[in-house]
């Protein structure tokens, strides 16, 4: 039995959200502290369904670092491949809230994020070979020393596992949409599973329409891919499997924790070898019952919450 059935590589922080919603930053009298970041809120929500997670990532030598690791602790997540960055500050993330569907997202990594200072020569790649599913991101290509760190990780799996790239593309990382695409491109035929939206699809092998893209990822030797569609669902293409889930019914409080939710969830089907239509049923139950709470990494639901979301067909 490997240590790890999860490791997720790439970005952490701490998220500062709103505590008054459908006012600006300005308006706005108190705030709620929270861990945050997409690679690690997906191990948190792999932690919270029952499975051994552990996060590979940097944070500032500082009191929100130190924040860092007693929240990776809380929620059972194996943080000793969290190391301190001297002179870089631990990364902050505001935003707005307003609901149903605008948060806007205000990043504070300068001068530099110290997630994006994992180097190779820290890996632990026989931890990263032997973990049933190693779990890197988009943002992660976005500079060096990452970026070579995130394609040695991904080269040493030798798609062996479950290797899966969150396309999770967020132009304010980027020189350009093009250098994205040439990163992404780079990465792909290290993985096995492919997830993103279509915006990310687009980045990723410049199709928009849900089929094209998944085929052009499927055609790259993606053995999985999931893009996301909004309103109209989720696509997984997987061999001869190919379905198109529904969302879930919520009264939506905040957004930006859902994609990460759906990940961690994404992860437990992986791993317990579920078909695709059990597995995304699951993962978007899983995203909605988030997207009703304030927080991301704190909301992260157990099985039977989401079981719970699932028989009653929305999140009440």
């Amino acid at each position: 039995m490997s240590a790890h059935e999860l490791i997720a590589m790439g970005r952490v922080g701490v998220d500062i959200y709103p505590e008054q919603i459908g006012v600006g930053l300005e308006d706005v009298t108190s705030f709620g502290k929270f861990l945050g970041g997409s690679a690690t809120n997906v191990a948190v929500a792999a932690a919270r369904l029952g499975h051994r997670s552990a996060i590979v990532t940097r944070t500032g030598d500082d009191p929100f670092g130190r924040f860092i690791h007693a929240e990776l602790v809380k929620f059972g997540v194996d943080d000793q491949y969290v190391t301190p960055v001297e002179g870089l500050p631990t990364p902050v993330v505001f935003c707005e809230i307003f609901p149903p569907d605008d948060f806007p997202l205000y990043f504070y990594r300068e001068p530099k994020a110290p997630d994006l200072e994992i180097s190779v020569d820290e890996l632990d790649f026989d931890a990263i070979r032997a973990a049933d599913v190693f779990w890197a991101t988009v943002t992660g290509l976005s500079q060096e020393p990452s970026r070579e760190a995130t394609l040695a990780a991904l080269e040493a799996r030798g798609k062996n596992g479950i290797t899966v790239l969150d396309l999770d593309y967020r132009p304010m990382f980027w020189d350009s949409a093009a250098s994205a695409t040439a990163q992404v491109q780079a990465a792909l035929p290290h993985v096995t599973v492919a997830v993103g939206n279509r915006e990310e699809c687009e980045v990723a092998v410049g199709e928009t329409d849900p089929q094209a893209a998944a085929k052009a990822l499927r055609g790259l030797g993606i053995e999985l891919a999931i893009v996301k569609q909004g309103p109209a669902g989720v696509l997984g293409v997987r061999g001869e499997e190919s379905v198109v889930v529904p969302p879930v019914a919520v009264d939506v409080v905040n957004g930006l924790g859902a994609g990460d939710a759906f990940g961690g969830s994404l992860v437990h089907g992986l791993l317990n070898g579920w078909d695709l239509d059990r597995m995304l049923s699951f993962s978007n139950a899983a995203g909605a019952y988030v997207a009703g709470q304030l927080s991301c990494a704190d909301a992260m639901p157990t099985v039977d919450q989401v079981d719970t979301v699932l028989a009653q067909g929305r999140v009440r």
